[in-house]
């Protein structure tokens, strides 16, 4: 044991090994040692002490032995997409040469074809080198689902570098500021006020909810006489992909009214103490919202969410500037710029990044801090699978100004089931900052291959068409 406590000792401290038959008093007469040299024995023999079979064991079970992270390369990249989780989400697992991988995932409703697209830009690179990847591949990224396949990289490597130092994403992040991550749910939506209610206050009692969403669309009262104004023969439906300020759909007073007494009754059942955020108010103009977000002030709402488009800073600073309750943005928005463009003006109260468009674990922590500097508070959207669930988790437990994080699948019966390890993901409101390696999960492959898109049946197939893609990214001359 002694022998190969002091070979191990050499190693750490990457001395050449010597014969270690010599008694230490025949070593003491041969040399002429002075304090230095006496000092460094002492500590010597202090090490050869501490490393004991017991210490030697513990480092042996801590210190991740499967990987040289300095020697790392990627070797792969390949996808499966899962479909209703509850969204359509493609997964991505990146290789490498030392037989540990990373998982990420492009962000729901967005093509895989993002990331495999970033592929011969991959490899042979050190997955460990986060930030310089991310820098080299973010121009192929944009707003909204086209951030996905840079996001869902992002994701993979600070998964492989976990795996690789042994240590959580977070840790990685700076550290955390908190063991649990508060987390909101939408709910279903009813016509019925009193019933709506119901469902949020299952949430509360329940779920152990501490924070709500709920859907108040105009939908709720486009179809009863007097309620909107809008070209005649059209409906809501009709300007899914019309910027709200060009529909000419606005909110009549008797709507305004009738939307506001719908929160009323919620309330009334629900009670004040919980906050409830609003969101999907549906394309109506600039002066709807504000008029509409006035009528709703005395039921003290969390947020009123992208009540226009984010692009238009100027029109959401005069909502915010109007109404008393906050107002909040940026669920579609890629990387920090734009984010901060808010933030410094005060064209919003809160942000509301989603980690599969905005950058990435490091790029939504830099937001978070960014904005935090202006008094601006961090929500964060979610709607994917456990995988990206937990990489919002480590980037909220390293984020200080974070509020809340949503969990849109708490409806879906075997969403924890598509990933093992860290469990239970949720619990009663809350989801529990993991201390294991890298994003701290690993994918459940019964269970995922039981819900592949029946377009994309394959489960990590090889991708060698991505392999050999060589243009020339560099955008400056």
């Amino acid at each position: 044991m002694k022998a190969k406590t002091r070979a191990l000792l050499d190693a750490i401290t990457h001395r050449p090994a010597r014969r270690y038959g010599a008694s230490p008093s025949d070593s003491l007469r041969k040399a002429r040692i002075g304090r230095r040299g006496l000092l460094k024995a002492a500590a010597g023999a202090a090490a050869l002490a501490f490393w004991n079979e017991e210490n030697l064991s513990a480092y042996q079970g801590t210190v991740n032995t499967n990987s040289k992270p300095n020697d790392l390369k990627i070797t792969d990249l390949r996808v499966a997409v899962v479909a209703g989780a509850p969204m359509t989400c493609p997964l991505i697992r990146i290789d490498t040469n030392q037989g540990i991988y990373g998982l990420g995932e492009v962000r729901d409703g967005a093509s895989k074809t993002y990331a495999l697209m970033l592929k011969a830009r991959l490899l042979g690179e050190n997955p460990c080198n986060v930030d310089k990847i991310f820098r080299k591949i973010k121009q192929f990224g944009g707003h909204a689902r086209q951030g996905g396949g840079v996001c869902g990289v992002e994701m993979a490597l600070w998964d492989l570098a976990g795996k690789a130092y042994n240590v959580p994403a977070y840790q990685m992040l700076g550290g955390k500021f908190r063991d649990r991550v508060r987390c909101y749910a939408d709910t279903d939506q009813s016509r019925d006020p009193r019933e709506f209610a119901r469902r949020l206050k299952e949430r509360v009692d329940g779920r152990g909810f501490t924070f709500l969403k709920m859907d108040l669309g105009v939908g709720l009262v486009e179809d009863k006489p007097g309620m909107v104004t809008r070209p005649l023969g059209t409906t809501s439906r009709d300007y899914f992909n019309t910027q709200h300020m060009f529909t000419g759909m606005e909110i009549t007073p008797k709507g305004i009214d009738a939307m506001a007494a719908y929160v009323q009754q919620v309330r009334e059942v629900l009670g004040s103490e919980v906050p409830l955020a609003a969101d999907h108010f549906g394309h109506i103009g600039l002066n709807s919202c504000i008029r509409l977000g006035k009528a709703l002030t005395n039921y003290n709402m969390a947020w009123l969410e992208d009540m226009i488009p984010w692009q238009y800073a100027d029109l959401m600073k005069k909502i915010t500037d109007a109404v008393d309750i906050p107002i909040l943005t940026g669920e579609d928005i890629y990387l920090k710029e734009d984010f901060v463009k808010l933030a410094s003006m005060h064209a919003v109260d809160m942000i509301h990044p989603d980690l599969a468009t905005s950058g990435g674990l490091l790029e939504t922590k830099k937001i978070g801090d960014m904005c935090q500097e202006h008094g601006v508070a961090m929500a964060m959207h979610f709607a994917g699978t456990p995988v990206s669930f937990m990489a919002n988790v480590h980037c909220a437990a390293a984020t200080e100004n974070f509020v809340a994080l949503e969990h849109h699948s708490v409806d879906i019966p075997w969403w924890e089931d598509l990933v093992n390890g860290h469990k239970p993901l949720f619990n009663r409101g809350f989801a529990t900052v993991p201390n294991t390696p890298g994003l701290g999960v690993s994918l459940n492959d019964e269970v995922v291959k039981q819900h592949l898109h029946k377009d994309h049946p394959g489960y990590f197939l090889p991708t060698p068409e991505w392999d050999k893609e060589r243009p020339h990214d560099r955008l400056w001359s």
